[in-house]
C-alpha cells in the first residue's frame, strides 16, 4: 500500500528537467529524442513562443509520454496580454525586455506587479489549453521568479490550482559551488536569492527538490564531464538537474541568443553529453533513480500518508 514511499526512503531521486521545449523546432526535437531514450524525465513549455503549438503537436505524435510542465516567461518573444495591458514589460517592438534590460528595470522599480500577474495568468491559461490540464511542475525562464515580487506573484497564482505543482528550488550547497568549477559567481548569486524563495515555497506547501544542479555558462559545457561532475558531487535525496539540450536551432538567433555567444552550441553540447552512456553510469554510481516530477510528488504524498 505504501510501496511508492520507498522512493523517498531508500533511493536518491534525480529529476532531469529540460527547459525550453517549444522555443524552437530543433530544440523540441532534441528534447523529445532524449525523452524517448529515458534520459529526460520532464520538460517545461514556453507557451508564448511562436513554436509552442508545433511543439505540443510533436509531443502528442510521440505518444505524450514525456511529462510537460510550464515555463513562465517574461523575457523572450511577445506577451500573451495586449501590449497596452503590460506596457512596463515590453519594448517598442512589442516584445519582452531581454533579461539584462528586465533586470535593470526591476532594479529601478519600473516593472508593474499587476501587469506581471496578468501575463502569468494568461500564460497559465494557455498552458492548460495546450496540454489539457494544469501543470504538475513549474520553473521560470531565466530564473526571473527569483526577483521579487515575480516569484511571490507566481506562487499566489499557482496556489489557486487544485493540486499544488512541484516548483523548482534554486539552491546549491556551498561546498559544491566551491568544488564544481564554472559560473561560480552566477551560481552563488542565484543560490543566495533562491534560498529566500525556497523557504517561501516550502512554507506555502509547494513540493520541490533539495538541491539544483546544472546552472552554467556556455564554455563550461564544452567539457564531456560536465554532467558527470555534477552527479558525482551533489548530495541530497531529491536533486533536480536543469539542462537545456537541443539540436542546432537557427530560429533561436536574435531571440534567445546571438550567432557568436555560444548559447546555441551549448544546447547541442548538452544533448551530446546527456546521450553519452557515461551520464547514465554516473547517475547509477551516485545511487540516483531517474523520476518524473509527478512520480516524486506521488512518493512524497504516500510517505506523508504512511507517516
Amino acid at each position: 500500500m505504501c510501496g511508492d514511499a520507498d522512493l523517498l526512503k531508500y533511493q536518491r531521486l534525480l529529476l532531469v528537467i529540460a527547459d525550453d521545449i517549444g522555443i524552437g523546432p530543433n530544440t523540441t526535437t532534441g528534447i523529445l529524442q532524449l525523452a524517448s531514450q529515458g534520459i529526460v524525465t520532464g520538460s517545461v513549455l514556453l507557451v508564448n513562443s511562436p513554436y509552442a503549438t508545433e511543439a505540443v503537436r510533436k509531443w502528442r505524435q510521440r505518444g505524450s509520454t514525456l511529462e510537460i510542465g510550464w515555463h513562465p516567461n517574461l523575457t523572450l518573444d511577445s506577451p500573451l496580454a495586449s501590449v497596452l495591458q503590460v506596457p512596463s514589460l515590453v519594448r517598442r517592438d512589442w516584445t519582452f525586455w531581454p533579461l539584462r534590460d528586465f533586470l535593470k528595470r526591476w532594479f529601478m522599480g519600473l516593472l508593474n506587479p499587476y501587469e506581471i500577474e496578468l501575463e502569468l495568468r494568461l500564460q497559465l491559461q494557455r498552458f492548460t489549453e495546450l496540454i489539457g490540464h494544469p501543470p504538475t511542475f513549474v520553473n521560470c525562464h531565466q530564473h526571473v521568479g527569483l526577483f521579487a515580487p515575480v516569484g511571490e506573484i507566481l506562487l499566489r497564482v499557482l496556489s489557486e490550482l487544485r493540486v499544488r505543482p512541484y516548483v523548482r528550488r534554486i539552491q546549491e550547497p556551498w561546498p559544491v559551488i566551491r568544488r564544481v568549477p564554472g559560473a561560480r559567481l552566477k551560481r552563488t548569486f542565484l543560490g543566495w536569492l533562491g534560498r529566500r524563495l525556497s523557504g517561501y515555497q516550502e512554507a506555502h506547501g509547494f513540493p520541490g527538490n533539495d538541491w539544483l544542479a546544472g546552472i552554467t555558462k556556455p564554455d563550461c559545457v564544452l567539457d564531456p564531464e560536465f554532467f558527470v561532475r555534477w552527479l558525482r558531487s551533489m548530495p541530497g535525496n531529491v536533486v533536480e538537474l536543469m539542462c537545456h539540450p537541443g539540436r542546432l536551432d537557427p530560429t533561436l538567433a536574435g531571440r534567445d541568443c546571438t550567432g557568436n555567444d555560444g548559447l546555441m552550441q551549448q544546447r547541442v553540447n548538452e544533448l551530446r553529453w546527456l546521450r553519452d552512456s557515461a551520464f547514465v553510469d554516473a547517475a547509477e554510481e551516485a545511487g540516483f533513480r531517474l523520476v518524473s516530477p509527478s512520480a516524486f510528488i506521488g512518493a512524497a504524498n504516500h510517505l506523508a500518508q504512511c507517516g
